[in-house]
């Protein structure tokens, strides 16, 4: 099947009934000082905001668009300890074993802080923890795959089995496979309702929260900081940035060391039961080792398959990314040939160099970003950490503080090169290297 058929361009999530952001925007003007001015109300911004106005300070929290606009509420909704791609190799290779052990145990302690957030608050995002199948895309990738999970096994005491491609049947209905690894720990969640749910958290506790605030510079020293935007000027004892992959270009300083990459998801129309259990047994979310991974899990209420990878560029172009995903879909489920695509959205996230997330501060501006598609599990946790160092709580430390956040050489945040990345790690996906 084509996708000349219609389908509406906006995110899946954005029609559940019980998604309304825009009941929790501000509506009259910001003020003119705060004692924390926060750049970004998606994860983030907003746990940042709960913590440091449930600790009393005067917040206000300023994005772009409308709150709940980015990736925060347009994700995939999986949420893992990340870092499967690269691995403790590879970030022992960057910063040596005893760091790589510390960061990676941090991003586990990043998944479980959300989850139990989730109950404590107790926020309504149809979070499940049934665990992720990530499946080998060639057959060499099994053996890798579980050297990988018995080190993190031994490492980090990560909860993972492998599958073999005999009994992958169990966890998913398709044969594209070579077996794979299953993370019990990993779950699922409806991201625009735990978006919700933290500006229903952020309000309550008294942060201010105003849409259409475009920031275009951040100036003055630590203590005295003054914010601009297109509409009004902002004084601040504190600035935190939290844009990830919407960082404006007026920031330099952030945009030259962010690579923002289109990530770009679509859902099936409704299927029957049957279907969803034919193509998920156990309902989990779902991975691969591609290079350019495609993650996929049923909706929420088990009627929908939501499939998700990397558009082909940072243009926003639905048609062409919607007809790369249902190509892709189908090629792993060709029992939905002929079932329609119903939603195709995207949104941006934010690499670094180092493929790890940052957190710091420069120029008296606090900041947390770069969580190389993986925001869900390390957002919250990290806003909450950043909010912490700007009221000098000493558990603010995270393994991240003493990483050098570096650009590249001529680098000013226009990712020119990614058309070309991308278009060598299809080729190397489709030779198996």
């Amino acid at each position: 099947m084509t996708e000349s058929q219609a389908f509406t361009h906006r995110p899946y999530w954005w029609a559940d009934s019980q998604f309304e952001p825009d009941f929790f925007s501000q509506t009259d003007a910001p003020p003119e000082k705060a004692d924390v001015v926060i750049v970004g109300a998606g994860y983030t911004g907003l746990s940042a905001a709960i913590t440091l106005a449930r600790a009393g300070r005067d917040v206000v929290v300023l994005d772009a668009e409308r709150p709940g606009w980015g990736c925060s509420a347009r994700n995939g909704g999986l949420l893992g300890p990340s870092f499967h791609k690269l691995g403790l190799k590879g970030l022992s290779q960057a910063y040596g074993k005893e760091k790589a052990g510390a960061i990676m145990r941090e991003s586990l302690d990043c998944m479980r802080s959300l989850v139990t957030f989730i109950h404590e608050e107790k926020i309504d995002c149809k979070l499940t923890m049934r665990g992720r199948f990530r499946g080998a895309a060639h057959a060499k990738h099994y053996e890798k795959l579980a050297r990988q999970n018995e080190q993190m096994q031994k490492e980090l005491g990560l909860k993972t089995y492998m599958v073999s491609r005999a009994d992958q049947y169990k966890e998913i209905g398709s044969e594209f496979y070579h077996g794979g690894a299953v993370y019990e720990e990993d779950g699922t969640l409806q991201p625009a309702l735990l978006l919700q749910g933290l500006l229903a958290k952020a309000t309550e506790a008294g942060a201010r929260i105003y849409g259409g605030q475009n920031v275009l510079d951040i100036s003055g020293s630590d203590g005295n900081l003054m914010v601009y935007t297109g509409v009004s000027v902002l004084r601040a004892k504190n600035v935190i940035v939290a844009t990830n992959g919407y960082t404006p270009k007026h920031l330099k300083w952030f945009r030259r060391r962010l690579i923002p990459i289109r990530s770009a998801i679509i859902s099936t129309e409704e299927l029957s039961k049957s279907k969803i259990l034919e193509l998920s047994p156990k309902l989990r979310g779902h991975g691969d080792t591609h290079r350019l991974v495609f993650y996929y899990r049923p909706s929420p209420d088990g009627k929908r398959m939501v499939f998700g990878g990397r558009a082909e560029s940072l243009k926003e172009n639905p048609a062409q990314y919607v007809k790369h995903l249902g190509t892709a879909m189908r090629r792993i489920f060709p029992q939905l040939e002929t079932t329609k695509i119903e939603y195709g959205w995207s949104g941006v996230v934010a690499y670094t160099f180092d493929h790890a997330p940052h957190v710091g501060k420069v120029e008296g501006v606090h900041y947390a970003m770069g969580y190389c598609g993986s925001g869900v599990g390390r957002a919250v946790y990290f806003g909450r950490k950043t909010a912490l160092k700007v009221i000098g709580d000493p558990d603010g430390h995270t393994e991240l503080d003493n990483l050098s956040f570096d650009s590249r050489p001529f680098y000013n945040g226009n990712p020119w090169f990614m058309p070309t990345m991308i278009r060598w790690h299809d080729f190397a996906d489709r030779m198996g290297w």
